[in-house]
Parts: C-alpha cells; sequence; structure tokens
C-alpha cells in the first residue's frame, strides 16, 4: 500500500525534523527540503509522488510564495502553507495566490495533522474505506471488518490485507508482496507472508476464505478463486 508523500519545506531544522519524525510516526511518506530551490528540485523530479506540501513562507533563498507560484505552473498538488503571518490580509494572501490551507505558528502538531487530513480529503487522496464483497478495512483508523464483525490485526496483517483487497484476481508472487508491503525496506525471509497469511486466515476463519496458495508463486485473492 503506497503511503500518502508529504514534502515538508521549513529552513529551521530543528522544526522539520520535527514535524518530518511527527508524520512519519502517523503513517506519512516525508520528504524534507530546507530552502525554496531545494523543495522545487525535488517537487519538478517527483511530482507524481508528493500527495501535499507543507511550505514555510520564510526561506533563506526565495520567498514561499515564489515556491508556491512556480509550483501552481506544473501542478494542483495541496499546498498548506506555514507561516508567523497571522494577520487576516496575509491569510487571505496565500489563498489568493493558490495555497488550499494556511497555518500559523506556533502550531501544535495535533493541529497541523487535522489540517492535513481535511485538505487531502478535500483533494480525494485520503482514503478512508477499502471493500471487496463482505470484507471493509478502515485504513485511517487501521481497522478490518468481516461481515461488519471486527478482525484484529497487527499493523503488517492489516498492510497485507489491504494490499491483496486491491489486487483481487491477480496471482501476486511472494516477493512481489514483500516488495509492496515492506517497501523494499525488509531484508528477511519471504516465508514471513505465508505467516501473516496464515495468521489472517486464522483470525477470520474458516468462513472467509479469499486468500489462496498458488504453490509455488505466492498468493490470489478473490471470490470463486480455486487453489491450483
Amino acid at each position: 500500500m503506497k503511503k500518502i508523500e508529504i514534502l515538508v519545506v521549513e529552513d529551521e531544522p530543528k522544526l522539520a525534523q520535527t514535524i518530518s519524525d511527527f508524520l512519519r510516526i502517523q503513517n506519512y511518506e516525508v520528504e524534507t527540503a530546507l530552502t525554496g530551490n531545494k523543495a522545487l528540485e525535488y517537487f519538478c523530479q517527483n511530482k507524481q509522488k508528493v500527495d501535499l506540501i507543507l511550505l514555510d513562507l520564510m526561506l533563506p533563498d526565495i520567498s514561499g510564495y515564489t515556491v508556491l507560484k512556480e509550483i501552481r505552473k506544473i501542478s494542483e498538488v495541496p499546498v498548506i502553507i506555514l507561516s508567523a503571518r497571522s494577520a487576516v490580509a496575509d491569510q487571505m494572501s496565500g489563498f489568493e495566490k493558490g495555497a488550499d490551507d494556511y497555518i500559523t505558528k506556533p502550531f501544535t502538531l495535533a493541529l497541523v495533522k487535522m489540517h492535513i487530513e481535511a485538505v487531502l480529503k478535500r483533494a480525494g487522496k485520503l482514503r478512508t474505506m477499502v471493500e471487496y464483497n463482505d470484507l471493509q478495512a478502515d485504513v485511517n483508523a487501521q481497522l478490518l471488518f468481516y461481515k461488519e464483525q471486527h478482525i484484529p490485526t497487527t499493523r503488517k496483517e492489516f498492510d497485507l490485507m489491504i494490499y491483496f483487497m486491491e489486487h483481487p484476481g491477480i496471482v501476486l508472487p511472494r516477493d512481489t508482496i514483500l516488495n509492496a508491503v515492506w517497501e523494499y525496506d525488509y531484508t528477511g525471509d519471504v516465508r514471513t507472508i505465508d505467516t501473516l497469511v496464515k495468521q489472517l486466515r486464522k483470525k477470520m476463519g474458516e468462513g472467509c476464505n479469499y486468500i489462496r496458495t498458488v504453490y509455488g508463486v505466492g498468493y490470489i485473492f478473490g471470490e470463486d478463486i480455486h487453489e491450483n
């Protein structure tokens, strides 16, 4: 499951690190840029990956408004301004220049989280539910339901089930699953997948048999699929 990626543009290294660490805990992918030019360089090379930008206005090289202007020439990616300028006129100026939201400093991280979620929802980037027949998964709350009954899962069990639900009817080799769910940063054995599948099957019970083994290859997820 691809994580939502946020680009944090903030020239104060300590604040940039604090925000980034917090967002990673919230399960976001995060990139940071300490200058406007670095932000533009990264975004131009990765605009298909970036889902939202947190943009400080007071940068050491170019204005945050200049960064926003250049971004708006090529993308409608959601941008939330971070600024110590709290006057209504400053906030209105930010919206007029193409910002999607405006947060004044100082701010709490909880407030930043709420603004991010609200903007992502408006942009249609924040999924709330993934469904397949009688299975439902609340992505934000990390909750899995089968026939409206909550199925307790670990984080990786949940991520694996989301991946299956998003790829029904496709034979998924173990290596492919491992790379997708662990995002290429896991060096363990592919048998980890087998262990998680076994745990999920046990938790959901015999009536839920969507995950089928493709012997010698991996798994296939879906309805009325016979094991090979």
